[in-house]
């Protein structure tokens, strides 16, 4: 009788405790109370649903577990692991309790042994009942219930994943440090070689190491951008992400941060040390790479030695060249060496100057000292100062013009390389020989550049002018205005002005062709913009050359009267010279004489 009461009791109350444990299993929390735990299969998930926290196995290792936080969307992208160190060998013995002090544990449930604490990672100790809360941010943080001051978060101890939120840096005071660390591999969390840390040793500036060697690094930040990352000021540019490098007493750190609405990003630091920047599509379900670093092989840290430039960009089959007065020391590589040893007495007197570098990624600033308070000025009299300072820079660029803050090297600079919109003046010290001879490159480049220049530009000038007037006005068969016309051509219509005599002809359209052979492949000279180039005779046996051009723009008689008199004025020995234009229906176009 007795056992059968008992049996009927159980059968009453088994129902209940069924619904109240699908009803738990079914409304999962965001909430880890203290005395509280998570066992293999149960799971944490942020208010919002963005993240969840739970166990799982890297890809093609089922018997390896490990306590982690991964996107609800995403499950395979794992953004923080707790245990990378010591896995679990049983599914189903993991447990995550949180303790009266406020410290999260991982126990194996089969033998007892903690696999991971909070404790070990200088958790702050309470004597107060604690939580820890999963935040739709995807940062695991414990805190006292009552004041709700924060004792841990897993911000504080990142993976091989950057978060929105989260950051690469250190704190000056303590020595603490935020930094990515990859996995050993694509399925093992254990951590790899290869770390993504912030150098503060002169500019901030985020490098990649794998072991003890440099692998790349972003530039130093110049108050917009990492030097080297120009891209960045565009992201920071837009509504949803943006990009920061905060200084202070206690912390020097990059962070980006993003619109409660924007989609889903990540920096990922993979085993073989690539830092990809990875956008989550919705419609497609899979992530985009946005940009990654290195990018290239001139993101190859010191990849063309000392005062070496890389520029990925040359026609050439080697990326490496060294700045102006300096020359490779061997042929194979090895950097750089000047032309001409730097006159300095050590007393201050010199005769050296700089010469501007532009549109690089700054140099390593591993050696450079930095003065934010200094002017761009004084940062230039305090290198000239310096027998060992080889180049200078402002420290930030914002506000436009030459910028603030000082920042100089001595003794040599390394890894740097033409940017697209990379920083546009790096002060490279030179002696006083090397600066002359740069000064002498440069002006027979402008002797050649701003002629060649001044003449398209009159050139262009000129044509479309013309084609206004020509527009206005066809080809006039007889001399009506009683000009003296050379043979071949036509006059000017006198109705765009009498006060001023031009000078400038018509040509005719029957002439022009049989110049041109009918406009022949054979008599083209070139193509541009505005139209094609013919070289041509004339019946009077004068060579020309003949710009076949569009249609003009409209515009009144006495705006093109104007500029007709203007051009027919200018006149430069090296500008070639207009002599008239032809009207034919819808045919445009400008003689002028040969350049031959």
């Amino acid at each position: 009788m007795a056992r059968l009461l008992c049996l009927t009791t159980l059968m009453m109350i088994f129902p209940i405790i069924l619904c109240l444990t699908t009803s738990a299993a079914g409304t999962a929390s965001d909430t880890l109370d203290s005395g509280s735990n998570i066992t293999d299969g149960a799971t944490l998930v942020s208010a919002g649903g963005s993240f969840t926290l739970g166990f799982f196995s890297p890809t093609g290792v089922p018997t390896k577990r490990y306590l982690g936080i991964w996107f609800t969307a995403s499950p395979e992208a794992i953004c923080w692991v707790a245990n990378r160190e010591t896995f679990l060998s049983n599914t189903t013995s993991g447990v995550l309790v949180i303790g009266s002090t406020g410290s999260l544990r991982l126990l194996d449930g089969s033998s007892g042994h903690t696999a991971w604490s909070s404790n070990s990672n200088t958790t702050t100790a309470s004597s107060a009942p604690a939580v820890a809360q999963l935040l739709d941010s995807g940062n695991l943080v414990v805190r006292e219930q009552s004041s709700g001051d924060v004792l841990w978060q897993s911000f504080d101890y990142p993976s091989n994943t950057l978060l929105a939120g989260m950051r690469i840096g250190k704190n000056p005071q303590t020595g603490a440090e935020w930094s990515l660390t990859s996995w050993r591999a694509s399925n093992d969390p254990t951590t790899g070689d290869c770390r993504r840390v912030m150098d503060t040793r002169g500019l901030p500036d985020t490098v990649s190491w794998q072991g003890n060697a440099k692998k790349s690094r972003s530039g130093p930040w110049n108050g917009l951008w990492f030097s080297g990352v120009p891209e960045m000021e565009r992201v920071s540019n837009s509504d949803a992400y943006s990009n920061q490098v905060v200084v202070r007493p206690n912390e020097i750190a990059y962070i980006f941060n993003a619109r409660t609405d924007a989609p889903f990003s990540r920096l990922v630091l993979n085993e073989v040390c690539v830092l990809q920047r990875l956008a989550w599509d919705p419609a497609s379900r899979v992530w985009n790479v946005l940009a990654q670093a290195p990018r290239d092989l001139c993101d190859d840290y010191a990849m063309c030695g000392a005062f070496g430039l890389c520029d990925m960009d040359t026609t050439a089959t080697l990326f490496c060249s060294c700045v102006l007065g300096f020359s490779p020391v061997n042929p194979y590589g090895g950097g750089c060496r000047r032309n001409v040893p730097l006159e300095c007495d050590g007393n201050g007197t010199t005769t050296d100057g700089f010469m501007v570098v532009r549109a690089v990624k700054l140099p390593d600033t591993d050696n450079a000292t930095v003065d934010m308070s200094a002017t761009v000025e004084q940062c230039r009299a305090r290198c000239l100062a310096n027998c060992s300072c080889v180049a200078y820079a402002a420290a930030d660029i914002r506000g436009g013009g030459d910028g603030s803050g000082c920042v100089m090297w001595t003794n040599y600079i390394v890894d740097m390389r033409y940017v697209d919109k990379g920083q546009d003046r790096l002060y490279l010290r030179l002696a006083k020989s090397e600066l002359d001879i740069a000064l002498r490159k440069r002006r027979g480049v402008a002797k050649i550049v701003l002629p060649v220049t001044a003449s398209l530009l009159a050139a262009t000038a000129a044509g479309v002018y013309l084609v206004r007037i020509c527009k206005l006005r066809g080809p006039r068969q007889n001399n009506s205005s009683g000009k003296k016309v050379m043979p071949g051509t036509e006059s000017t219509s006198n109705e765009l002005g009498d006060e001023e005599d031009l000078e400038l002809p018509f040509f005719s359209f029957r002439d022009i062709v049989s110049a041109t052979n009918n406009f022949s492949e054979a008599n083209m000279l070139g193509r541009g913009g505005f139209g094609k180039v013919y070289k041509g005779m004339l019946p009077i046996n004068r060579e020309v050359a003949i710009k076949r051009l569009g249609k003009g723009s409209r515009q009144g008689a006495e705006e093109f009267r104007n500029e007709v008199v203007l051009i027919a004025k200018l006149q430069h020995r090296n500008l070639v010279r207009l002599l008239g234009c032809c009207i034919h229906g819808d045919e445009r176009l400008l003689i002028y004489e040969s350049c031959k």
